[in-house]
């Protein structure tokens, strides 16, 4: 009877489905990262442009570096050799780290170049390697070249600018190192897990773009350094409840309202056992150390912000008594943005100083959108060398011998170009032609004529290339990536008077005219635009259409590169503007796209994206019939302080804001299928919000469906989970909206 019942179960159970070959490549080139070169750096003359890249069938990276002059590259060092087979181990520091960056790869994930190009400091399973780059170009073995430095469980290693010492964090404080003489020195004192020198707190890393806790002085003689006191903020455990074997973790995390990290800023000689300096600003009224720049030439800066966002100081210091005094400031009733410098997605903090340090650059929004003006060192307005209708999204260099500011300009939704500025005079455009769709970014040697630019299209992966000042093309970075085996093919619109700009990806073979279940891919987030010209974001969603839907997506108000009103319109209404643009934006592609099936729409995002499915479902389940809701924030009070008090306000605020932006209080309505996803060692989004939706969602009586993701964080970075999560998704819409079989 027992054998019996085993084989009718065993016959019931599915059989695994086929493989599908374009997924399995997506998910094992972790969306062709592989293979692509990233964190590009250039010695200051621009006669080498160092860079990451692995195999195209491997996340491990390795250092390589590109000639100028010979126009071609090489690997400079490898984890493998560093390691000399041993396996890669990462502490909770440097996972954190990793988490925060959102980096995935492993081998060597990150490295320190000095000015002049010679040195690099590589840190790789806890201990930091010197690598003499001149010994390695000049022909010596990696072995006679290489150095592994004394310490261990160093962590935000930064080299001085003569290349001669080496700064880092071990056990909470501030230790130096000489590289000649392999001696290390202490330089802060009263480190612990709870009081560290040197590191960014996490609101600064995960929110701000500032992942650095440490900057030296450009003579080398100083390091300013913050201080982060966690002991007064709420602590969550962080653990993976399958393996409890493994211990449970503390974080420091602050919740809206709650106590914050005490932030300060010291400054410390590198020579001798002088005191620390302690940088004085008014911390009580601003306590956010949002950026920190200590130029070549120019005074050191910090910009410090209250805590509701909406007043900041840009402020001057001196080095030597730690006074201030206040350049600008801004002040905006909604918040005020944070902007950054080069092409990365958190690049270097403003202010941009000339390479004489007689001015600055800035940019404001306090005129309707992003605005670069040139201000002088006491902080006097010169001029405007960006208008406000100019489409500015970020700037990237000044070039001194042009006397040009280079900038990535917006002058469609989806698109972004690379700008030049002479003088304050006309932009002209310098990469992305009219009527091209493309994501473009650069970077220029500090004092030499190398330009490095990036171009990704709609249907091409991000390359790099090289070129002189005069646009000569001088070769390009390689990469080792596969072949995608399906590109994506989207249409791009602008819908109504309001202007949304949406994507539509349609099923290989799909027939003009016919009626397709369609899925809204979402995040619909501020900071974020969704829709862009960009290949490796539209991967997944093109396989997802090709199970059989079509597939849309649309950026809402609240979302970048529109102006002020426009992104500030989702101030303290996240659940009512974002859903109703998805909302009328869908029903706007409808009318111009007649495959659209309007009775069959579901919904799908992750993190911000991951709450608009949730919501969508949960109050306008006549529109979405069906949602996959990853990582989702589904109680505001329970994310960061820095993120949801910026555009929520405070929790004791009048208008019960935070209660009206949750989740919660909707479960007991849900009438349709909700596929909730999350990691259960997630610290971003902590896993308590899935458990608080399906909790109250249960208690309600109200069916749905529950994923835990075990041991996984906010990315999901596993091959085989991502493939296995993608089938998931499709199924669950092929089963709640009907159709959608694979073409």
């Amino acid at each position: 009877m027992v054998l019996t019942s085993t084989l009718l179960m065993l016959a019931a159970t599915p059989a695994a489905p086929p493989p599908d070959p374009v997924l399995r490549q997506l998910a094992e080139t972790r969306k062709f990262k592989n293979g692509t070169p990233n964190t590009l750096k250039m010695d200051r003359s621009g006669a080498h442009v160092f860079f990451l890249r692995s195999a195209a069938d491997s996340p491990v990276q390795s250092l390589h570096v590109f000639d100028v002059d010979a126009g071609q590259a090489r690997e400079l060092l490898s984890a493998e050799a560093l390691l000399k087979g041993a396996a890669q181990q990462l502490s909770p520091a440097e996972r954190a780290e990793l988490e925060r960056q959102r980096v995935a790869a492993r081998g060597v994930v990150s490295y320190e170049l000095s000015n002049d190009g010679r040195t690099v400091i590589v840190p790789l399973s806890g201990r930091l390697y010197r690598v003499d780059v001149a010994g390695l170009l000049g022909g010596r073995t990696v072995e006679q070249s290489l150095k592994a430095l004394p310490p261990s469980g160093a962590l935000d290693a930064k080299i001085s600018p003569d290349g001669k010492l080496v700064s880092y964090v071990k056990g909470g404080d501030l230790y130096l190192l000489d590289l000649a003489s392999g001696k290390e020195r202490r330089l802060t004192t009263g480190g612990s897990e709870r009081v560290t020198h040197g590191l960014a707190e996490f609101v600064a890393q995960e929110e701000m773009g500032r992942y650095d806790g440490s900057w030296w002085s450009p003579d080398g003689k100083l390091i300013a350094f913050e201080e982060a006191d966690t002991r007064g903020v709420e602590t969550f455990t962080l653990g993976d409840p399958m393996h409890p074997e493994s211990g449970w973790q503390q974080v420091a995390y602050p919740r809206p309202g709650k106590a914050n990290a005490k932030v300060r800023l010291g400054i410390v000689p590198v020579a001798g056992n002088a005191k620390t300096t302690w940088v004085k600003w008014d911390a009580e009224k601003y306590p956010y150390l949002t950026q920190v720049k200590w130029p070549r030439r120019g005074a050191l800066t910090i910009y410090v912000m209250d805590r509701v966002q909406q007043h900041a100081l840009l402020l001057a210091v001196d080095p030597k008594t730690g006074a201030t005094r206040t350049l600008l400031e801004e002040q905006d009733p909604a918040w005020i943005n944070l902007h950054h410098l080069g092409p990365e997605r958190d690049g270097d903090p403003l202010p941009l100083w000339l390479p004489d340090g007689s001015a600055f650059f800035w940019v404001t929004e306090r005129n309707g959108a992003p605005e670069a003006e040139i201000r002088s060192v006491d902080g006097r307005r010169l001029g405007s060398w960006i208008r406000p209708d100019q489409q500015l999204v970020r700037i990237l260099a000044y070039d001194v011998a042009e006397r040009a500011l280079y900038y990535q300009a917006s002058p469609e939704s989806p698109d972004l170009v690379v700008m030049r500025v002479r003088d304050g005079g006309n932009p002209e455009r310098v990469v992305g032609q009219p009527g091209e769709r493309v994501i473009v970014g650069g970077m220029i040697a500090e004092d030499g004529p190398t330009r490095v630019v990036s171009i990704e299209t709609p249907s091409s992966l991000p390359d790099w290339s090289v070129f002189d000042r005069g646009g000569r093309f001088i070769g390009r970075i390689p990469a080792t990536r596969a072949t995608p085996l399906r590109s994506p093919a989207p249409e791009y619109r602008k819908l109504g008077p309001q202007g949304f700009w949406s994507f539509v990806l349609r099923p290989r073979d799909a027939r003009p005219g016919q009626k397709l279940p369609t899925i809204v891919s979402v995040y619909g987030g501020p900071h974020a635009n969704h829709v862009q010209s960009s290949a490796r974001e539209l991967l997944d969603d093109q396989w997802l259409a090709d199970q059989g839907f079509l597939v849309v997506g649309f950026d809402n108000r609240g979302t970048p590169r529109r102006g002020r009103e426009w992104e500030r319109a989702i101030r303290g209404n996240f659940a009512g503007v974002v859903l109703e643009d998805q909302v009328a934006a869908l029903q706007l592609l409808a009318q111009q796209v007649p495959e659209v099936d309007l009775a069959r729409v579901g919904i799908t995002g992750w993190s911000f994206g991951g709450y608009a499915a949730a919501l969508a479902v949960l109050k306008r389940p006549d529109v979405f019939k069906a949602a996959v809701a990853g990582a989702p924030v589904t109680d505001q009070r329970n994310y960061d302080t820095f993120y949801t008090e910026r555009y929520l306000g405070l929790p004791d605020a009048p208008g019960d804001v935070y209660e009206k932006n949750s989740l919660l209080p909707l479960a007991p309505g849900l009438e349709r299928p909700l596929l909730l996803v999350h990691g259960t060692t997630d610290d971003n989004v902590f896993f308590l919000h899935s458990l608080q939706l399906s909790d109250r969602l249960f208690r309600a009586g109200r069916v749905h469906q529950f994923l835990p993701l075990s041991g996984f964080t906010h990315m999901v970075a596993d091959p085989v989970m991502v493939e296995a999560l993608s089938r998931r998704t499709a199924e669950f819409f092929r089963t709640a909206l009907g159709g959608g079989e694979p073409r």
